[in-house]
């Protein structure tokens, strides 16, 4: 199991901007510059940080992004879903889905909630804050 790339540049990208808590607001273009993620990801991740809600963003003259929240309330959980959606193991966690072949015939996918839970139930537990040494 490997996280995609952006969900990797989003989680960096959160980290430093929890170590700017105390200012008001990071540019783009700082975030870029201190992370070493390319403008254009950075556009894109401070879009779905803010779509999901663990940013806020001004626009124009001294405007940027801050976290919405603090980062000891903010998990590593919530990052990774905000760019790739919900944690899913398997296609059979995911409610809804019902395309795998083995499907009412696998002794393994009753468990495979209880994998997922625990997975996700992992990354919930590490905050922006551990990883940054932000306030709490």
């Amino acid at each position: 199991m490997r996280l995609s790339n952006l969900a990797d540049y989003a989680v960096v990208l959160m980290s430093a901007a929890a170590r700017h808590c105390g200012e008001p607001r990071i540019s783009a273009a700082t975030l870029s510059a201190e992370t070493g993620v390319p403008m254009t990801t950075v556009h894109k991740l401070v879009h779905l940080l803010v779509k999901a809600g663990l940013l806020r963003s001004v626009r124009g003259a001294g405007g940027g992004v801050k976290l919405s929240r603090p980062a000891a309330a903010i998990s590593v959980a919530d990052i990774i879903e905000a760019v790739e959606g919900p944690i899913a193991m398997t296609a059979c966690v995911e409610s809804g889905r019902h395309d795998c072949v083995l499907e009412g015939s696998c002794s393994v996918q009753p468990h495979w909630s209880a994998v997922n839970g625990a997975v996700r139930g992992a990354l919930s537990g590490v905050t922006l804050a551990s990883l940054t040494g932000a306030p709490a």
